[in-house]
């Protein structure tokens, strides 16, 4: 087995900025995808770290989306906040809307941004967390493409269609954060498989004769699995209608229609909700409330074996700023002809019958 290649965090945010400007994106796209990319590999969150710059670069070649757009803000009620994305990618309306949201929120108590016409293959915990640093508890819903069958059914409709929630810490402890697919497993876990060669677990998804399956290949043409069957079906639904209808944006299947190049990068909606904790009780006794949710965190570290949402990530952060990343040969190889201008469409495709070798 080839051994992997190893960077430090700012080795591999300059390589993802690089490889973005050489294929054609603005310095302020490529800037906040690389930020984004470069996160998720610091958290070793590695299905949305250097992986997806692919989908990235496929989509822009493909003609379905805008490298150098310059994502519009405006504002559609008091509380109420509207990226435009322009049919660019997510992580540069998403920090665009950022400090509007954070100021609005603080001034009612609670806001909410929308993002629409934008790509996203990014995870989502990156949104909460930043506007838990300032405080603040959030929620963030995303549809995607149709990846998922309903419950019951044998067909892709749904996306995996992920939500995330963060929760302030006091005396600069990280936030509470959680971000998950509403179906058992996400895409880029399934993909991630093929490439390496592993097989699925059980439960994950089923192949086009509607069979349970745990090739990955199989399971990529048939359908991915809700978590808890008709539970996480009605997640996913409700998502659809927050991240689609409620913005004026797509459903997951309408997103797969548009997608002709199949580049696994779907476009549609985001919904970004951020609630400032001192304005839901009275006196604003902001420190008595967060005392208060830690007494919550105590209790379930009294129990062994459990741990906090978002503490292996925190943990794998300490690691790779001190080790750095781990990138799988053949990809960092792949990233070294991106970064030279080169490109391969069938090298580079993570979706369908083709996949980096």
């Amino acid at each position: 087995m080839p051994e992997d290649v190893i960077k430090s965090l700012h080795e591999v945010q300059d390589l993802a900025e690089a490889v973005m400007v050489a294929q054609g994106f603005s310095e302020a796209q490529a800037g906040a995808i690389a930020r984004n990319v470069t996160g998720a590999e610091r958290d070793e969150c590695r299905h949305h770290g250097l992986f997806r710059v692919a989908f990235y670069v496929n989509t822009l070649r493909a003609g379905q989306a805008s490298g150098t757009c310059v994502p519009e803000l405006s504002r559609l009620a008091p509380s109420v906040l509207r990226v435009d994305g322009k049919y660019g990618f997510s992580p540069l309306p998403q920090e665009t809307g950022h400090d509007a949201l954070v100021e609005l929120t603080r001034e009612h108590g609670i806001a909410a941004l929308s993002i629409n016409n934008a790509h996203n293959v990014a995870a989502l915990w990156p949104e909460v967390e930043r506007l838990a640093e300032e405080g603040l508890s959030a929620m963030a819903f995303v549809a995607a493409a149709p990846y998922v069958a309903p419950a019951g059914g044998t067909r892709p409709l749904y996306g995996t269609n992920p939500m995330a929630f963060g929760w302030p810490r006091p005396n600069n402890l990280p936030p509470v954060v959680f971000d998950q697919a509403s179906s058992a497993s996400a895409r880029g876990e399934i993909q991630i498989r093929l490439r390496d060669g592993k097989s699925l677990p059980d439960g994950w998804a089923i192949d086009a004769k509607g069979q349970p399956t745990n090739d990955p290949r199989a399971a990529l043409e048939g359908a991915q699995l809700p978590f808890g069957g008709a539970k996480g079906a009605s997640i996913a639904m409700m998502v659809e209608l927050l991240a689609g209808p409620l913005l004026g944006d797509l459903l997951s299947f309408e997103a797969g229609e548009k997608d002709k190049a199949r580049t696994g990068a779907p476009c549609g909606g985001e919904l970004i909700i951020a609630m400032d904790p001192a304005h839901f009780v009275p006196g604003k006794d902001r420190d008595a409330q967060l005392a208060h949710s830690e007494k919550l965190f105590r209790k379930i570290l009294e129990q062994d074996g459990t741990r906090l949402p978002s503490m292996r990530r925190y943990e794998a952060r300490k690691r790779t700023q001190a080790e750095g990343v781990r990138i799988p040969k053949v990809l960092y190889e792949s990233l070294m002809v991106l970064k030279e201008g080169g490109y391969s469409a069938e090298r580079q495709s993570y979706e369908g019958d083709h996949i980096a070798s």
